[in-house]
């Protein structure tokens, strides 16, 4: 019998869904294939916990829900506005930015038929959300003298019909290789019982698993991965610079994350390397030997 069956089986039977597999016998293979993936990418410690949560939800009258804190725009005075404006722009040359655009609908409830990032809005120009989207980070790019990655978060549905239309558009004059889709995660779909439902072809079915599935996305589909070589790229280009102008000792003030990257890099272990604010690494280089310590 087939091993991935066995695992299969093995893990429905400990979570009590045996009936995931009891039309097993009747799907093609194709299907079969499938049926099995998804049973084995799910994670049904997961699935029982978010069950039983539910099942013991007890509403509180007292809760209270209040507006988080929040800063407005409209009634900050100028030199504050500056000040924070300096911030940001600051972030954004020294290459700390990113933008993720969570892509994965439809245009349903627009009457489009296709993602709902290639929908024209009826704007003069014919620009879709994706082109008014790219506009705004090509202007950015210029001003500050940047390429910025864009991360673009699609679906299981939509991610062929959207990578096409990028490719239609020549990626709207953007450089592509800073052009990177992934596909937003999805969660099977449970009955009253807590049991996972099967579709009409006897495969599990599935939903998206919404925006706050982004991060486990980006993870699953190596998007921090990338972001972590983007940050090594950059430490490179700085030592190149330094050895090309005979610098013997330096200063380079970056971001937590890039630092903890640039240090699994070298030395390893990423959340070994985690600074407080206004903290650091000093790193010295002696005939390529590397020492490294936090200050």
């Amino acid at each position: 019998m087939d091993s991935k069956y066995c695992e299969a089986k093995k893990i429905v039977e400990k979570y009590g869904q045996q009936h995931l597999l009891n039309f097993y016998d009747n799907l093609t293979e194709d299907k079969k294939v499938k049926l099995l993936e998804q049973i084995l990418s799910i994670d049904f410690e997961q699935v029982k916990k978010l069950y039983e949560n539910i099942k013991n939800y007890t509403e509180k009258k007292d809760n209270l829900i209040e507006p988080i804190e929040y800063l407005d725009k409209s009634k900050i005075n100028i030199k504050e506005k500056n000040h924070l404006d300096g911030i940001g722009e600051e972030v954004i040359k020294e290459g700390k930015l990113a933008a993720v655009t969570m892509a994965g609908g439809q245009g349903t409830r627009l009457g489009f038929n296709g993602p709902k990032g290639t929908y024209d809005i009826g704007l003069s120009s014919k620009k879709s959300l994706f082109e008014l989207l790219c506009d705004t980070l090509k202007e950015a790019n210029q001003k500050y003298n940047v390429t910025i990655p864009w991360y673009i978060m699609t679906s299981e549905e939509n991610n062929e019909d959207t990578e096409n239309f990028f490719k239609s558009k020549n990626y709207f004059g953007y450089p592509k290789e800073n052009i990177i889709f992934f596909k937003q995660g999805k969660f099977p779909m449970i009955d009253t019982n807590g049991k996972i439902l099967l579709n009409e072809e006897g495969l599990i079915k599935e939903a998206a698993d919404g925006h706050g599935g982004v991060y486990i996305a980006m993870l699953k589909n190596k998007v921090i991965e990338d972001m972590k070589k983007r940050c090594i790229l950059a430490y490179n280009k700085i030592l190149n610079i330094i050895d090309e102008k005979g610098i013997n000792t330096c200063a380079v003030i970056c971001h937590g994350g890039t630092i903890m990257s640039i240090m699994e890099y070298l030395k390893g272990g990423f959340y070994n390397w985690q600074c407080e604010n206004g903290k650091g690494i000093y790193i010295v280089i002696n005939d390529n030997q590397l020492e490294a310590e936090k200050i």
